[in-house]
């Protein structure tokens, strides 16, 4: 693969990359005009598609950092976006163009002052993933094998004006009107941020080993400070697949069931008992070990949920409160979902949507035991997607409602539900994980 010398790091090197790849969009929507006259409206638009999809994420693997990040976190969107955006973007958990061998050594020496052959006993000069934010080499030292992730140059300093020029796309994209709308941009770039702090990643991942040492069938690497810093982390090498690689081929029914209860069990684990979780559920976060042990490797991204967000939320898991209108109404108005100034039309509107998507979405919580394979679950969440991406009502209204604790709260159940499938658990304890509550 290609490797890269240089990142565009100024804002105006990566506007005009930005604005490069812009045009090359451009010429595609020519060429899919053209193509409407000889071809099916259906051909011409997957075509169309399928070039746009490839050229923005030719442009954003070459920025890295935010512009990236925002594209892994779109292909987790499989409902929203065309399949085509979904397969390229999925590429920027862990394939894209790394950094060069003496791009790496030069990070080396303004962190440490030294060369990463002087630190470890070997360092791999060719990195063996390389994601949106960082790049992971394998190293030695003193008999141990080592993860090594370096952070990109200039990723840090490029999120808010990386945020700035992606802004538009995101509202058009999901129907977000000017009012009130920073809040949302602000919590996206609060966590970008903390996402570069590695020293902070470091905290946060001896935090929750610790916190989650008693839950079975899940491990996590341990730490090395005196080879890390606030752009570079040194951790073990763990062996096994990365996630989607299991999923790919795994063919035994008991060990998705293992590897899929240990996932589930982790994500209710830190939202019921420590009121903060992974906010980052995709493959390229967790890797699985031949005895089917589940490897959490990337804690970057922790969301931290407030107890005035978390009670209404899970109150509204419970199908009687669904059912209970004047309770539903008030947690909808709690959730910043309905507010004091929506005019009656307004109101009715928004709470036929959020019950039609609650109810839905909540259904594993209605059981004891649920299949996380059954297709039609899946397919509904599908079809109530489409359903709301074609509504007219919502493109004329300011859509954007909720409390900014919904983005990664949400992301983070869509982000699981989706993994629960591709693994093809299809026997999951939904309260298994009060097991191992703490008292």
């Amino acid at each position: 693969m290609k490797t890269l010398d240089k990142i565009p790091t100024s804002k105006i090197q990566r506007a005009s990359k930005l604005i490069s790849t812009g045009a090359k969009v451009g010429v595609n929507y020519l060429k899919y005009y053209g193509e409407k006259i000889t071809k099916s409206e259906e051909e011409a638009k997957e075509n169309l598609n399928s070039s746009n999809a490839a050229d923005i994420y030719d442009g954003l693997k070459e920025l890295k950092g935010s512009a990236l990040k925002v594209a892994q976190m779109l292909s987790m969107e499989k409902n929203i976006l065309p399949a085509a955006y979904v397969e390229k973007f999925s590429l920027s958990q862990f394939q894209v163009p790394p950094l060069s061998a003496p791009l790496v050594a030069k990070i080396f020496k303004t962190y440490f002052g030294k060369k990463p052959s002087e630190l470890f006993d070997h360092f791999e000069p060719d990195s063996t993933n390389a994601a949106s934010i960082g790049q992971v080499h394998k190293a030695l030292k003193d008999g141990k094998e080592l993860a090594v992730k370096i952070q990109y140059p200039g990723v840090s300093d490029s999120i808010s004006s990386d945020l700035a020029m992606v802004k538009p796309i995101a509202m058009k994209m999901f129907n977000i009107k000017g009012k009130n709308s920073d809040q949302y941009f602000k919590e996206v770039e609060d966590k970008l941020l903390e996402e570069t702090d590695y020293i902070l990643e470091i905290n946060q991942s001896l935090e929750i080993r610790k916190s989650c040492e008693s839950l079975p069938n899940l491990v996590f690497p341990d730490y090395y400070p005196e080879y890390s810093n606030d752009r570079i982390i040194t951790m073990d090498w763990m062996h096994g697949k990365h996630l989607s690689t299991f999923c790919a081929e795994n063919k035994d029914p008991k060990l998705a069931n293992q590897v899929g209860q240990a996932l589930w069990d982790f994500y209710m684990f830190q939202i019921h008992q420590l009121r903060k979780v992974h906010a980052d559920p995709h493959p390229g976060n967790f890797l699985v070990s031949k005895e089917g042990t589940l490897i959490a490797i990337d804690f970057g991204c922790m969301k931290a949920i407030p107890e005035d967000f978390y009670i209404p939320y899970f109150e509204l898991a419970l199908r009687e409160n669904l059912e209970n209108k004047d309770f539903f109404d008030q947690k909808l108005l709690d959730l910043e979902i309905i507010r004091p100034d929506d005019s009656l039309e307004e109101k009715e509107f928004f709470t036929q949507i959020f019950y039609e998507l609650l109810y839905l979405f909540t259904t594993p919580f209605q059981q004891e035991n649920f299949d996380f394979s059954d297709g039609k679950f899946f397919e509904a969440i599908a079809d109530l997607g489409q359903k709301y991406a074609k509504n007219t009502q919502i493109k004329g209204r300011n859509a954007n409602r909720g409390s900014r604790h919904f983005i990664y709260m949400n992301r983070t159940f869509f982000g699981l539900y989706n993994l629960m499938h591709d693994i093809q658990a299809n026997h999951i304890v939904i309260n298994n994980y009060k097991n191992f509550a703490k008292n």
